[in-house]
């Protein structure tokens, strides 16, 4: 019996070993000189910065595009191709009318209507009603007793306190998702309630600026996001301080519900309905332009119907508008664009050589992520795979540099690691094996501190796989105050030793969680507040 348990331990151990061996094998396909050969494209001139929703951009895409499909990566059935594209709109306003008891309001002074959240549409009101900061929720409403069938709201931006800390999140300085998206929100629980219409008012602008005033003429690029595009809404004219005074100051001391609402204080409403009579006309006309994910696929042997994603975001800042210059974002995020790319040469390599992972990895660069996690967002609201099947996220962005302010002994050999002790006990466990039998890089958890007051967290795209459940790490190199979104981000300032050291514990760790027993499991609360 001892025996047989001796040669059982010796024959696990071999197994062990070996598939070591091939880790450490595969992972020597990753290189300083094979990503310098990527970035050096990914960041030149001709990719003009890489600006979604530009030519640049394109660029870019079909280039990684061409480097999934040279390496024998699948693309995803569902997508027809390499490429998940998204919608982005442009807008121009057409007419914007606003009329109260027949008489004219005037664009850019007492009203404007933004465009990129007012679909072209009309309504007529007999009736406005105050409901405060518009907000219903199960812990706070400001529909309590009030109806608005058939009616036109006005209300707040904003959300209230109680006690120093915000009702709804119940935290001092982070408010809800009544504040972000915040107005999309309120305007689709007008619409829920039978409101036709609403008057809104931010208490922390007075009057438009000429910025303002051309913007709600014609909208830069925008993404349409989830909640703007599905469920019911309705369309709403922002007004200025003085124009919403002379609509309801005679019903109620405006001036002192002004700088409550500045204040973030529960305001005291009552049921106040006025007989003003509104018409609101809008049309639009409106442009529409793909920005797209590019994705390539290892299908995995006996848990193919299991994910690991690998993720980075391949735009940038594109062309100054100022200053004219290329934004090259070598390291934000052409470096995480690349090591995407080499971990995905790497694990193609142990496939075509019979060493396919026992789960399906999906490399995937996003689009998107510096206008706000636009590709990742969509993403998670369009999933081509199952999110209850989606193992882990390990998301690399910015992992090509030395961060300025880190002044400690281990400058040439660190990484944040973000994530660590939300969502899955398993990652710390998994990462930190991988980094030990390999790379001893110093793991840094500073950013995973809840008042973390640079919320690093919730600013790259593996945010919005954890906002749906999926564990996430995310890898990074610091603030980098020095260069950071600006035109100097170039390739020439790549730490090569670093950065090539840094993807390999990434693709060590992505080839443990891929061949793994069981899926990493979700049993750590995420309590970060709202983002």
């Amino acid at each position: 019996m001892r025996k047989l348990i001796f040669l059982c331990t010796v024959l696990i151990s071999l197994q062990v070993t070996a598939q070591m061996n091939d880790a450490e094998k595969y992972a020597s396909v990753i290189t300083g000189t094979n990503l310098q050969k990527h970035l050096t494209i990914i960041a030149s001139d001709n990719f003009e910065g890489r600006e979604t929703g530009t030519e640049g951009q394109r660029k870019a895409a079909a280039y990684i595009e061409s480097q999934f499909k040279n390496m024998g990566l699948k693309s995803v059935p569902a997508l027809n191709g390499y490429q998940q594209y998204y919608p982005l709109f442009q807008d121009s306003l057409v007419t914007a009318e606003f009329k109260l008891n027949g008489k004219d309001a005037v664009f850019g002074k007492d009203f404007i209507a933004p465009l990129n959240t007012n679909e072209t549409g009309k309504f007529k009101g007999k009736k406005i009603v105050f409901v405060g900061y518009g907000i219903d929720d199960e812990k706070y409403s400001d529909y309590k007793d009030i109806k608005v069938k058939g009616k036109v709201v006005v209300f707040f931006l904003g959300e209230p306190k109680a006690d120093g800390k915000f009702i709804i999140s119940g935290s001092a300085t982070r408010a809800s998702e009544w504040s972000f998206p915040g107005l999309t929100k309120k305007l689709a629980a007008a619409a829920a309630k039978g409101a036709i219409g609403a008057l809104v008012i931010n208490p922390n602008q007075e009057v438009f600026n000429q910025r303002t005033v051309d913007n709600g003429k014609k909208t830069g690029v925008y993404f349409p996001r989830a909640a703007a595009t599905t469920g019911k809404t309705i369309n709403y004219a922002l007004l200025s301080h003085a124009f919403a005074k002379s609509i309801v100051g005679d019903f109620f001391n405006f001036d002192s519900y002004l700088k409550s609402a500045k204040a973030s204080e529960l305001l005291q409403i009552h049921s106040v309905e006025t007989g003003i009579k509104t018409s609101f006309v809008f049309n639009k006309y409106r442009t529409t332009i793909n920005a797209s994910n590019v994705v390539g696929v290892i299908e995995g042997t006996d848990k193919k119907d299991e994910y690991v994603f690998l993720t980075g975001h391949y735009d940038h800042l594109g062309i100054g508008k100022q200053d004219g210059k290329i934004y090259y974002g070598a390291d934000d995020d052409g470096s995480g664009t690349c090591a995407v790319i080499q971990m995905a040469e790497a694990f193609s390599k142990a496939a075509a050589e019979g060493h396919r992972p026992r789960r399906t990895i999906v490399f995937m660069t996003v689009s998107g992520e510096e206008k706000g996690l636009w590709g990742s967002e969509y993403y998670s609201d369009h999933p081509f795979f199952p999110l209850d099947k989606t193992s882990v996220d390990l998301n690399t962005d910015m992992v090509g540099r030395i961060d300025t302010e880190r002044k400690t002994g281990d400058t040439m050999n660190y990484v944040y690691v973000i994530g660590h002790d939300k969502i899955s006990s398993d990652l710390p466990k998994i990462n930190e094996a991988a980094n030990n039998n390999y790379t001893r890089l110093t793991l840094d958890y500073k950013f995973d501190d809840p008042n973390d007051p640079n919320r690093i967290y919730f600013r790259s795209d593996h945010y919005n796989f954890a906002r749906k459940g999926v564990p996430i790490l995310f890898f990074y190199d610091g603030m980098l105050k020095a260069d950071y979104h600006k035109p100097t981000d170039t390739v020439d300032k790549i730490t090569w030793d670093l950065y090539e050291k840094r993807v390999r514990m990434i693709f060590h760790t992505a080839w443990l969680m891929a061949n793994r027993d069981e899926m990493l499991k979700r049993d750590t609360p995420l309590n970060m507040g709202t983002r």
